[in-house]
């Protein structure tokens, strides 16, 4: 096992020292660590960071408090306790939302980050560890982010000692990992696979003004190109709303801006990837789901999907569009499942949108964003308020 924040630490579990709600001393530290993540040093490595860093600033942090407080005198809001986080190793900074959310409700936290988390994951570490040096010394006491390999008796020592867990990652490994039992007051907050998939109004686009058409496919291109697309926020599908001319001007307006998009980022596709896209492409218009395949680059792949198709659910690689058009939003209503998370969009509105919503049976689509903004993490998340989720209440009465 290896304690990789604090750098240095040998012992995996906090200590047992009081936090509150808001402490100013989390706080302090969560604005000197965004500090140090919106550096140009780091943007230009890890531009995926800058949200990150914003999420931290210090104005944020304070409206997030606001939110965790309460003023009504008959309820006082608490720490949970020990929380241990297990996020997964596809989305680099994950652990980071989850755990600063939890740090800043007061709880002591254990996170056990994978040991094939590289790049993102360790410019956060070293930030972490760097933003120490001026941080009270109760951050180290009372936070750990550990890896270690499969051991089922640390993961059982720390599942049983916590009293929230928090599971991100695919089905298996959160059925895997609920095998450990928790003490009897404690329970499962879980994050396992979901899909997304993204909406176009093909008169939105057709009716916007070209910086507004550059600002969605640039928004889009980042949807697509961070953590290869196989966040559970990525948008797999896109569904063209219209009628069927008007989605094909929109489909090569849309495609212009988007090659154009990827071209300015300097977002690439290695060989192996391009082929994990032709092999997966091929394998969807074996199986009669995709009625088109054009691949203009290693970068970007199209796929023609049938009219009213169903979401492509499984990943298909790192720049991939699948098409399809639908006549209305309401179209997607019998298409949706609960394992669908977000909708991004553009070109419509809280109106038009909010009828999708209200119609929808049960769980399924939990948030709706514009297109670049389906990577950004907020303290409601899979439906989840986080900082419900990461504070007891203690009522009084008299």
């Amino acid at each position: 096992m290896i304690v990789r924040f604090p750098s240095g630490a040998t012992d995996p579990m906090p200590a047992a020292e009081p936090l509150t709600v808001g402490d100013a001393r989390v706080v302090a530290f969560l604005g000197a660590l965004s500090a140090r993540l919106l550096s140009p040093s780091v943007a230009r490595a890890h531009p995926e960071l800058g949200s990150l860093g914003f999420f931290l600033r210090r104005a944020e942090l304070a409206r997030t408090v606001e939110r965790i407080r309460t003023t009504d005198p008959h309820t006082v809001r608490r720490p949970r306790g020990l929380v241990f986080h297990v996020p997964p190793a596809n989305v680099d900074t994950v652990f980071v939302y989850s755990w600063a959310l939890s740090a800043l409700a007061g709880n002591r936290n254990v996170v056990r980050l994978s040991s094939r988390s590289a790049g993102a994951a360790d410019a956060v570490l070293a930030a972490l560890n760097a933003a120490l040096a001026d941080a009270d010394p109760v951050i180290a006491r009372t936070q750990r982010m550990i890896t270690y390999g499969r051991d089922d008796a640390v993961t059982a020592a720390l599942s049983a000692a916590c009293d929230l867990r928090v599971l991100w990652g695919g089905d298996a490994s959160v059925t895997e990992l609920r095998r450990y039992p928790l003490g009897p007051l404690a329970r499962d907050l879980t994050f396992p696979d979901r899909s997304s998939f993204a909406v176009l109004s093909a008169a939105g686009w057709l009716t916007a003004a070209g910086d507004a058409q550059r600002a969605a496919a640039e928004g889009y291109a980042n949807d697509v190109y961070w953590f290869d697309q196989a966040a559970c926020s990525s948008p797999g599908t896109l569904y063209v709303i219209g009628a069927p001319a008007d989605a094909e001007k929109a489909v090569d307006g849309f495609r212009r801006e988007l090659a154009e998009a990827v071209h300015r980022r300097g977002w690439t596709v290695d060989a192996a990837m391009a082929v994990e896209k032709r092999v997966r492409a091929y394998g969807l218009a074996a199986d009669g789901r995709a009625v088109g395949v054009r691949f203009p680059s290693n970068e970007l792949a199209w796929l023609r999907l049938a009219d009213g198709a169903e979401p492509a659910r499984a990943w298909l690689g790192a720049g991939v569009v699948a098409v399809s058009r639908l006549d209305s939003l309401l179209d997607l209503v019998p298409m949706v499942g609960p394992r669908d998370q977000t909708v991004s969009h553009f070109g419509f509105t809280v109106g038009q949108l909010r009828p999708l919503v209200e119609a929808l049976p049960g769980r399924g689509v939990d948030r709706i964003v514009p297109f670049g903004q389906a990577l950004s993490f907020a303290p409601v998340w899979d439906g989840h308020d986080l900082l419900e989720e990461f504070t007891t209440r203690t009522t009084i009465r008299t």
